[in-house]
């Protein structure tokens, strides 16, 4: 062979290595944008090859690849189902569950790779995280749950109640009354709970009004501790207006002023009797300002403080439904807040009362 056509040897090997080069790196590129994980096995369950994806579910390095799928995934029904793949023709799909720090459902699609004569050569593993997804399923589900049983009592209730009064009890007039009551307070209810159900599906859908303003608020603070004199009174409970006169922030009034009320007629109710309401606020930095409602009462259990904002947590099942509440005042506050650019946390223990805090965008008043 003369040197020319050594050279152009060369020259073409030397085109053909960086092409293939080229090559891979596209498909591992390629590979690696994936959200899904992907794993390729051979015959003998050896990694061919796996993308970034599947190296982060499963915690191991690109230098696993060439050794044993058991090996690098530490999950032996991963590995059953990946063996079991490369031996039938459908499409396998599977679900299972990783347990650690932060537990993971993965949905596994598994397909069997073929050689040129039609002898089993492998799988093909895809891997789709669907945590989630199985976790907004789970809230779903919860939620209907919760949602017919605060219906199903005051309709089993209105629908007994009239019934007896269809029964006769209508003709005595003492009777009747009361049990006419009994419809008009499980009627409130039903209405109250709707309402809340209504309000909540608006915001979290983006479709409710926020009518932003300066607002000072003490002021507002005032406002919404009027509509409550009465309630407290009933309980002996002194309220406080502690929110300096200069405070202002952007907010809308009556979402704001549902928030407080929301906050001031719980910390009523499960505060101590004839103890001590306070609404008091603060600048806090980078233009922000927080306002605070607390009460001396029983406190939230540790346990509890993570959930409250939850729908139709009760921290005091029986107590709550005995008070009238729908289970979803705080849930609203949450998502009112969120919807102004501020947040709602609490702080409480046992025996040391209840504090929630709201943080909301400071404006000077006009």
């Amino acid at each position: 062979m003369s040197e020319r056509h050594e050279e152009q040897l060369r020259e073409l090997r030397a085109a053909h290595a960086e092409a293939l080069h080229a090559h891979t790196a596209r498909s591992e590129a390629m590979l690696d944008s994936m959200i899904e994980g992907l794993v390729v096995i051979d015959a003998r369950s050896r990694i061919v090859l796996a993308n970034r994806a599947a190296q982060g579910l499963f915690g191991f390095s690109r230098m696993m690849v060439g050794g044993m799928l058991l090996e690098a995934i530490r999950h032996h029904e991963i590995a059953a189902l990946a063996a079991r793949a490369g031996t039938e023709g459908a499409v396998i799909e599977h679900e299972v569950r990783l347990d650690g720090a932060m537990p993971r459902v993965l949905q596994i699609s598994a397909v069997a790779l073929r050689d040129a004569t039609g002898g089993a050569a492998g799988a093909v593993l895809v891997f789709h995280d669907v945590t989630r997804l199985r976790e907004l399923e789970g809230v779903r589900q919860d939620f209907v749950a919760n949602v017919s049983h605060e219906l199903r009592t005051p309709l089993s209730l209105i629908k007994s109640t009239a019934e007896t009064l269809l029964d006769g009890a209508k003709d005595d007039p003492a009777v009747a009354t009361r049990f006419l009551e009994i419809i008009d307070k499980h009627a409130n209810r039903l209405t109250l709970l709707i309402d809340d159900l209504l309000l909540l599906a608006r915001l979290d859908s983006g479709r409710i009004e926020m009518k932003f303003r300066t607002l000072p608020l003490q002021e507002a603070a005032q406002d919404a501790l009027d509509d409550y004199g009465i309630v407290a009174r009933a309980r002996g409970v002194t309220l406080t207006n502690a929110v300096p006169k200069e405070l202002a922030a952007r907010a809308d009034p009556e979402r704001l002023r549902q928030v407080l009320s929301n906050l001031i007629d719980n910390a009523i109710k499960y505060g101590r009797a004839e103890g001590r309401v306070t609404v008091a606020g603060r600048a806090l930095a980078e233009d922000r300002v927080e306002l605070s409602v607390r009460d001396d009462g029983p406190g939230i259990p540790m346990e509890a403080k993570e959930r409250v904002f939850e729908r139709f947590y009760r921290v005091d099942k029986a107590r709550s439904r005995e008070q009238g509440g729908t289970g979803l005042g705080l849930a609203i506050v949450k998502n009112v807040m969120e919807a102004h650019g501020g947040a709602v946390r609490v702080e409480s223990a046992p025996g040391e009362g209840t504090t929630f805090y709201l943080t909301l965008p400071a404006v000077k008043p006009d």
